[in-house]
């Protein structure tokens, strides 16, 4: 049963609002003043929360603005007797759902009532399914190579630098700039993904910029590019190094104005994006071999983050397996195994050329061959 909160210096109306919501099956409390009210708010968790502007000593916008400070997220439908549309407009500023003039219109009130839990229930929604998601793409590991890559997140992702995330593949490249969007100013916009070894050369720059109806063959409407696509957030270019120059010399071009034109198009589009690029190659010997250009090297390598290997964090390996049984667990939807010492111990002295990704596929391959208790015999069968 939801509860709702009524905020109202009049007891008339609270008796009437009282009536109207417990026939509709609601649990109600009652705050005759927005000092009593804050009070209730900051003691319990309501549903909604009916309150009367014009109150004496706390008006009701005073007690939105303590409510917004202090985090509560309880949806607020302001009331008034003397409404008018700037103080519709001032509330609604302030936070509140919505604003509702005295007398209330009964199905206009118990709509807007349910509007205003659904939208509070589908925000924590979000965040649940935030946290799992966070929880899922965790950095693990407490070694010195896995705490300076941290550190650097921490002090990296609250700006707008551009960074060179580099290592081998099954590093975890992917993670850190996850890790550098979600912590970052933009982490309410997209992050959106290239893969550039994936895309073939030919078809890069419709990708990255978009393309107008008709630019080529099979160009039969117009598409939005990925640069557009993250517009106000992050676009990570994984695996850089194996972009085409002419693709690199169109990227440069953004990079330097912050605009992109469409294949097919001359109009130039403004573009807000944060670039974090990735790569498994070694860019300066590209550039070398006049296969990476010097300039878009040093546009996006502001910062450059190298994400250790596997066998330069060994002692990272126990936490990675705990992490891994436990994922693993949760998509097949069943109790996690444990492993003994020395089958980790085994796991720590293994060669690990594909990295945490081998790591993991292996971690799965134990779990499903295994009994509940992974031995050391198990992992000798399976490496």
């Amino acid at each position: 049963m939801a509860k709702i909160l009524i905020i109202d210096d009049e007891q008339s109306i609270r008796n009437t609002l009282r009536e109207i919501l417990e026939y509709e099956k609601y649990e109600v409390s009652e705050a005759k003043n927005g000092e009593e009210g804050l009070k209730i708010l900051t003691k319990e968790k309501f549903d909604a929360a009916l309150c009367d502007i014009k109150m004496p000593k706390m008006d009701g916008l005073e007690v939105l603005e303590k409510v917004m400070e202090q985090g509560i997220d309880t949806p607020f439908i302001m009331i008034s007797a003397h409404g008018t549309i700037e103080t519709a407009v001032d509330a609604t500023k302030k936070g509140a759902y919505d604003f509702i003039q005295k007398p209330p219109d009964l199905n206009r009130l118990l709509i807007t009532l349910r509007n205003a839990m659904e939208k509070s229930n589908l925000v924590q929604e979000t965040r649940v399914l935030k946290k799992k998601v966070s929880k899922k793409y965790d950095i693990v590991g407490e070694s010195d190579h896995i705490n300076d890559v941290k550190e650097t997140i921490e002090k990296v992702a609250p700006t707008d630098a551009r960074v060179l995330i580099t290592g081998e593949n099954g590093t975890g490249k992917e993670l850190v700039a996850r890790w550098l969007h979600e912590k970052s100013n933009r982490s309410k916009g997209p992050l959106v993904e290239v893969n550039c070894a994936a895309i073939p050369s030919e078809l890069i720059e419709s990708e990255l910029f978009g393309h107008e109806k008709g630019s080529f063959t099979s160009a039969v409407k117009q598409r939005i590019g990925k640069f557009e696509q993250a517009n106000s957030g992050t676009l990570f270019l994984d695996e850089i190094g194996d972009m085409s120059l002419s693709a690199q010399a169109k990227v440069l071009r953004a990079l330097q104005e912050n605009k992109i034109t469409r294949v097919g198009g001359d109009k130039e589009i403004k573009v807000n994006v944060r670039v974090v690029a990735a790569t498994n190659k070694d860019l300066k010997k590209a550039i070398a071999e006049k296969k990476f250009r010097e300039d878009l090297y040093h546009r996006l390598s502001v910062i450059v983050i190298k994400v250790p290997a596997l066998r330069d964090r060994l002692e990272d390996i126990p936490l990675l397996v705990e992490k891994f049984l436990i994922d693993i667990a949760g998509e097949y939807g069943t109790k996690p195994k444990s492993i003994s010492d020395d089958a980790v111990k085994l796991l720590q002295d293994y060669d690990w050329s594909g990295n945490i990704r081998e790591l993991r596929n292996v971690v799965e391959r134990l779990v499903i061959m295994s009994a509940s208790d992974i031995t050391e015999s198990d992992v000798k069968k399976n490496l």
